[in-house]
């Protein structure tokens, strides 16, 4: 029992403390639970220097790093997601989409981009799981559809980088319908004889899993990334026993054939450069 109640808050003090952390400065990496520098974990391109973990990179990141900074072409920045089913949960879907857009200050959770990797004119579709967990709605969908258009026009090689949970409920059977849609469109890409490489990062899973991201020509990961239909608790509830360890990991992907190549996020430019070569050949 307390024989004591502090009745007014504790000592305060204008001065900030020598030894406290000037806030956004650092980083603790989720998997070695180390303090980086976020001007460090920046300069290796959001990678641990201690561990290797590869913290979320947004398209606008990929797209920079694939075709270099200014370098590359946006498309289709006008497209805007609505409510076609006047959906709500926990809060309308108007209002989730509108919280979406001034939290990211982006329009959508995927984007799209031309530029050149190599000698390689490419179109490129990248996914945001920050814009509503990276989910496929229709607007989703028609970006990469017209990403997978734009290199069939140009007879240029195709790149997408997933980043999702699935597809957007909120949009029920409108959002499923974007997985045939997208793969209709890839088996078009593919009668040109045009590569298709997919990139999984952290998370891919449900129907984008279901779908694009596993019809590439070559089907490439980043270390450690979560690939997937349906999450790893749900199966395990589902089938009542334990998972092998790193179920769904990447590296357990590769193992069993479903991933071609894991790449390192600082080797991924040479990386697909190279298999733009082999593949692109025959256009030489």
């Amino acid at each position: 029992m307390s024989w004591f109640k502090r009745k007014r808050a504790g000592i305060q003090t204008t001065r900030r403390e020598q030894n406290s952390v000037p806030e956004g400065q650092w980083v603790k990496c989720p998997e070695c639970k180390e303090i980086v520098n976020r001007r460090e974990l920046k300069d290796h391109l959001l990678v641990c220097p201690k561990c290797d973990h590869h913290f979320r990179l947004s398209s606008e990141d990929y797209f920079k790093l694939l075709l270099g900074e200014g370098q590359y072409e946006l498309h289709d920045e006008d497209l805007r997601s609505v409510d076609p089913l006047d959906f709500s949960d926990r809060k309308p879907y108007d209002e989730r989409l509108a919280s979406a857009r001034e939290e990211t200050g982006q329009h959508e959770a995927a984007r799209a981009a031309t530029g050149t990797l190599g000698a390689h004119r490419v179109s490129v579709a990248a996914l945001d799981f920050s814009f509503i967990g990276g989910s496929m709605g229709s607007v989703v969908g028609e970006m990469v559809t017209r990403s997978i258009k734009r290199a069939c026009r140009e007879e240029c090689p195709l790149i997408i980088v997933s980043q999702s949970g699935g597809a957007r409920m909120m949009e029920g059977a409108l959002s499923l319908m974007q997985m045939a849609k997208t793969s209709a469109h890839l088996a078009r890409l593919s009668e040109k004889g045009l590569p298709y490489l997919s990139l999984m990062t952290h998370p891919t899973t449900g129907g984008v899993t279901a779908s694009f991201a596993m019809l590439g020509d070559v089907n490439l990961a980043e270390p450690k990334a979560l690939i997937g239909f349906a999450g790893p608790r749900v199966i395990r509830e589902t089938i009542g026993s334990d998972l092998p360890e790193g179920f769904q990991r990447a590296e357990f992907l590769k193992e069993h054939g479903f991933v071609d190549r894991i790449v390192e996020r600082g080797a991924l430019k040479d990386e697909l450069e190279h298999l733009l070569d082999l593949l692109m050949e025959r256009e030489g």
